[in-house]
C-alpha cells in the first residue's frame, strides 16, 4: 500500500505508527481541517464481510458518542479502497504496553494514577451502556505528560459478529486480559471490563501477567479456574490493601467484583499513593480534551454510577410534615365532638 493514499479524497496516509493482528494505524492528515490524526486500517479480509461491516458501524458510531478526557475521540469512520477504517484524534506518546516493556513494571506511585484514568474513561463507556469488550494496556495511550487514553472501543464487539452461530467459539477480547465470561465466550458485562483492568494493574505493578500460558486454550482454563497468584510476593511494595483489591478485581464472578469500572477508580483514589498527586484531580464534568493536565471524571459522590435523588427525598419530607401537621387538626376535632368531662 502506498503511503500518499487517500482515504474519501480527505485523509493522506502519511507513516505507519503500529500494527496489530486486525488492522494498520497510520499518521495522517485531514486535508479538510488542515491537521493530524490516526487513521486505523482494518484488514481487508475483515472489512470484506457485510455482517461486520454494519456491527463496525454500529460501533465506531457508538465509540464516536463518547466525550470524555480520557478516551480517544473518533472523529470519523467509513469504507474506501475496499477497506474499513476509522479516524481518531492524534495522540502523543506511546502505548502503555511499550511503556511496560521498556520498564519491566511501575511503582505504585506511578501505576494507580494512570489506572485511575483508565477506570475514568471506561467508568464514563459504561455509564453511556457500552463496554469496552477489549481492556488490554495496548489500547492504553500515555501522552507525555501522563495523561492516559483509552481507545479502539466496540472493535472486539464487532469482530466476533462475523461468526456469530459459533458462539462457544467467539473471542471477546485477547485471551491475556479477558474475563473468565469472555473466556467462555458469553457476552462481556462492565465487571467484564474491570477484570481486564485488573490484569492490567496487575501487570504494571508487577511485570508479569497473572496467567501465562502457550495456547488461547490454555489461557482461557487459566482464567476460569484457577486462582490468580498474590502481586505482593512478587513486589515487596504493594500494600496488602492494594493486593485485597486486586483479588477482588479478579474474582471468577462477575458478581464478585466492582460492577463498573467507576466503583474500581473510587477505591483506587483512597490510595494514597493517587491522592497526593497533584495533576490528577476530580471534576464533576468532563473538559475539553485539549487540555494538558489529566482530569479524572468519575461520580462525585458515593457509589460509582448512582447519587442521591434529593427529589424523592424532598418530597417525601413534604409528604411526613404534612401528614404530621393534620395530627393536631384532628385531635382538635376529636375534642369538640367529645369534651373531656
Amino acid at each position: 500500500m502506498e503511503e500518499a493514499l487517500v482515504l474519501k479524497e480527505r485523509y493522506q496516509l502519511l507513516e505507519k505508527r503500529g500494527k496489530g493482528g486486525m488492522a494498520i494505524v497510520y499518521l495522517a492528515r485531514d486535508l479538510m481541517l488542515e491537521r493530524y490524526v490516526a487513521v486505523k486500517l482494518l484488514r481487508k479480509d475483515y472489512s470484506q464481510d457485510k455482517l461486520f461491516q454494519e456491527r463496525f458501524r454500529q460501533e465506531a458510531r457508538a465509540a464516536a458518542n463518547l466525550s470524555h478526557p480520557n478516551i480517544v475521540t473518533v472523529h470519523d469512520f467509513g469504507f474506501d479502497h475496499g477497506q474499513l477504517f476509522i479516524v481518531m484524534e492524534n495522540i502523543p506518546g506511546t502505548d502503555l504496553k511499550t511503556m511496560l516493556h521498556r520498564r519491566g513494571s511501575l511503582p505504585p506511585e506511578e501505576a494507580l494514577p494512570l489506572i485511575v484514568q483508565a477506570c475514568a474513561g471506561i467508568g464514563y463507556a459504561h455509564r453511556a451502556g457500552l463496554v469496552h469488550c477489549d481492556v488490554k494496556p495496548q489500547n492504553m495511550l500515555v501522552t507525555p505528560d501522563q495523561r492516559l487514553k483509552v481507545t479502539d472501543f466496540g472493535i472486539a464487539r464487532a469482530l466476533a459478529s462475523i461468526h456469530p452461530e459459533e458462539h462457544s467459539d467467539v473471542v471477546w477480547g485477547s485471551p491475556q486480559y479477558f474475563s473468565p465470561e469472555q473466556a467462555t465466550g458469553a457476552s462481556p458485562s462492565p465487571a467484564s471490563d474491570v477484570y481486564s483492568i485488573g490484569v492490567v494493574l496487575f501487570e504494571m505493578l508487577t511485570g508479569d501477567l497473572p496467567f501465562v500460558a502457550s495456547t488461547s486454550s490454555e489461557l482461557a482454563r487459566l482464567h476460569i479456574n484457577e486462582p490468580p497468584p498474590r502481586a505482593g510476593e512478587k513486589k515487596s511494595d504493594i500494600a496488602p490493601a492494594l493486593e485485597q483489591v486486586l483479588l477482588k478485581v479478579l474474582s471468577k464472578e462477575p458478581s464478585a467484583r466492582y460492577r463498573t469500572a467507576d466503583q474500581l477508580g473510587r477505591v483506587l483514589l483512597n490510595f494514597s499513593d493517587v491522592r497526593k498527586t497533584p495533576s490528577l484531580s476530580l471534576t464533576p464534568e468532563a473538559v475539553p480534551a485539549a487540555e494538558t493536565q489529566p482530569v479524572v471524571d468519575l461520580p462525585p459522590e458515593g457509589e460509582a454510577g448512582q447519587s442521591i435523588d434529593w427529589l424523592s427525598v424532598g418530597l417525601g419530607l413534604l409528604a411526613f410534615l404534612a401528614v404530621g401537621g393534620l395530627i393536631p387538626f384532628w385531635m382538635w376535632v376529636y375534642f369538640i365532638y367529645n369534651p373531656p368531662r
